[in-house]
């Protein structure tokens, strides 16, 4: 039987049985599961889970915990993480290790973990701690037998390699900026689903203003989907009341991340807003699609590359080494000043 017979009995191409087999992303976590299960029950051994067996093929597992917070089921396509994807890839063949992809569902948490546990694909795991918490991270480093680094969050008190984006800092010059440039009525756009990240960017942005003698009034703060590219109602709808009841717009919103800014501006644009004249807004992440929407995003830069380079650095470190020292990495980020900012002219009024 050949990879076409697979595909064909599983109703799909033969680039999706060659991602299936590989372990690469692509294709959802049930379609993955439909063609191995077919390859199995007729005796077909993919040439690439043959070679992961092989002593002299050295690999590391990214492993991700799809469809919780705001990692969705095809996170790969997402900006931030599809780009981190990509330097992650370029640093493990520049190290000499192939990268498997292991997509697992949380509601099968424990189940999950002990499956790429005693499947032993790899040498080690990168796992996206994004949208993981302090307990669901100890569970899982528990229940690993192979070396492992935790990316884009960090515990200080778990005995874990991490590698994190230094979110106080983003933040903080993100909330340095707009004071610098003369905003005082300022809002905050913050994501509905928490997470490590999103908590410590509003701490650093939060400790700007104060340092400026201002705060985020209660009514300024609104809350949105963190994942959505398009305008959102749920934001129209919180900006439509807080104006209706006489308040004036702020002249300036600071938002959790980049997708969030995106929505924003669409939003305010829809509600007869021109941003920057009217309102300033300013993002997180740099993703590439700042540089496409009008006008381009102001924003913060996180070191995706550098932060990708770090962590399989630290992971190679670990499997060919006896140290039993944990470390914790955080990377700065960079201010990027773009089209979507500027000085208040004067404060916006309600265009209705």
């Amino acid at each position: 039987m050949k990879m076409e017979d697979i595909a064909k009995l599983a109703g799909v191409s033969k680039s999706a049985v060659s991602l299936a087999f590989s372990g690469k992303p692509g294709i959802g976590p049930e379609t993955r599961e439909r063609i191995l299960k077919i390859a199995q029950e007729n005796g077909y051994l993919p040439k690439s889970r043959a070679t992961i067996t092989d002593p002299s093929t050295k690999s590391l597992t990214f492993l991700v915990f799809a469809n919780s917070g705001i990692v969705l089921e095809q996170y790969y396509q997402q900006p931030f993480f599809r780009e981190l994807i990509h330097y992650i890839e370029e640093q493990c063949r520049s190290g000499g290790y192939s990268l498997i992809f292991t997509s697992v569902e949380m509601e099968s948490f424990e189940q999950e973990i002990k499956a790429v546990a005693e499947e032993k694909r790899s040498d080690g795991v990168i796992l996206l701690g994004t949208n993981l918490n302090q307990a669901q991270i100890a569970a899982i480093a528990g229940l690993l037998t192979s070396p492992l680094v935790v990316l884009d969050t960090c515990f200080e008190t778990l005995p874990i390699h991490f590698v994190e984006i230094n979110n106080v800092m983003g933040a903080y010059q993100a909330g340095s900026h707009l004071c610098g440039i003369g905003h005082q009525n300022i809002g905050y756009i913050a994501s509905n689903v928490r997470i490590h990240n999103f908590e410590d960017r509003k701490r650093g942005f939060t400790a700007a203003l104060r340092e400026n003698g201002l705060e985020i009034a209660e009514d300024h703060v609104f809350s949105v989907a963190p994942t959505i590219l398009s305008s959102q109602e749920a934001l129209k709808g919180q900006l439509g009341a807080y104006l209706d009841a006489g308040h004036p717009l702020p002249t300036a919103f600071f938002c959790e991340c980049d997708y969030i800014a995106i929505s924003a501006i669409k939003t305010l644009v829809e509600l007869g807003y021109r941003v920057p004249e009217d309102v300033s807004v300013i993002g997180f992440d740099n993703i590439s699609e700042s540089v496409i929407v009008s006008p381009e995003l102001t924003t913060i830069h996180v070191e995706k590359e550098r932060m990708a380079r770090l962590a399989v650095d630290l992971l190679i470190q670990s499997i060919e080494s006896d140290e039993d020292v944990k470390t914790k990495i955080t990377v700065d980020t960079q201010f990027i000043e773009r089209l979507s900012s500027r000085s208040p002219v004067k404060e916006a009024v309600n265009p209705a």
